[in-house]
């Protein structure tokens, strides 16, 4: 297993264990997830990539009989120390879905939905902020004149860019990303990548894909588990063109997976 080392970390994991009762699902996994970049997951489904992104802003704790033990640091504080606020931990740290779950309210209630919890009721305030992160999320021209209609009539593409828009309007430092594309449509799917490729001039991204070419695309590094292991990390151009575990050349050359 190698780890790739920046002179400039944002997420530090060191050491990193993680049991659903008996079962062991992540397994001494060590890495540095360099700030303002985009870092993808990659690996066969069931290999330990989504609940990684999970112990990245402590959600694995909501389910029954999961421990963890290692080492999260973000900015160089330990996210597990008990002293730790998990719910400002998780406004720093937003969360986009494989399957877009905005909530049944009109589009502007969803992107004041995180602003309003966090004590912010001025109405126009408000209305700077949903326009604000509508327009950051790509999708502002879409929807301005129809903020009051039901997100739920959106399509399946705008969903999801207004669940990211919800989940910038809390101003956070890190996005994980979930499979975000995997239900869209090549053209939603396009407008996605084009939406993190401009999304990381600000946030640092963590993306979990099945797709190689997204994250061939998208991505600055590439991380490869396997069975609950970290396998390699490096930058995806090396990752690429010149992995130096086989098991990663097989699995980005498509011969197992």
């Amino acid at each position: 297993m190698t780890t790739t080392k920046t002179e400039n970390t944002k997420i530090a994991i060191r050491d990193l264990n993680l049991h659903y009762g008996s079962k062991q699902a992540l397994s001494n996994i060590s890495m540095d997830i360099a700030p303002k970049n985009v870092t993808a997951l990659i690996g066969p489904s069931g290999c330990g990539k989504s609940t990684f992104l999970r112990t990245l802003n402590r959600m694995n704790e909501l389910i029954d009989n999961v421990r963890i033990d290692g080492s999260v640091r973000i900015d160089n504080v330990e996210i597990y120390d008990k002293q730790v606020d998990v719910v400002e931990l998780r406004k720093r740290i937003g969360m986009i879905f494989q399957k877009s779950n905005p909530f049944p309210k009109s589009i502007f209630d969803n992107v004041a939905y995180g602003p309003r919890i966090n004590g912010i009721h001025d109405r126009k305030r408000l209305e700077e902020i949903v326009e604000t992160t509508l327009k950051r999320a790509a999708i502002w021209d879409e929807v301005k004149n129809d903020l009051g209609k039901s997100a739920l009539a959106l399509s399946g593409g705008q969903q999801q860019r207004l669940c990211i828009a919800r989940a910038l309007a809390v101003d956070p430092e890190i996005l994980l990303m979930d499979e975000p594309a995997s239900a869209l449509d090549p053209i939603a799917t396009a407008k996605i990548e084009e939406l993190i490729y401009e999304l990381k001039q600000s946030y640092t991204i963590v993306i979990v894909t099945h797709n190689m070419q997204q994250a061939a695309r998208v991505s600055d590094f590439t991380a490869f588990f396997y069975m609950g292991e970290l396998i390699e990390m490096d930058s995806t151009k090396t990752m690429f063109t010149a992995p130096t575990k086989k098991q990663t050349e097989d699995y980005i050359t498509g011969r197992f997976g």
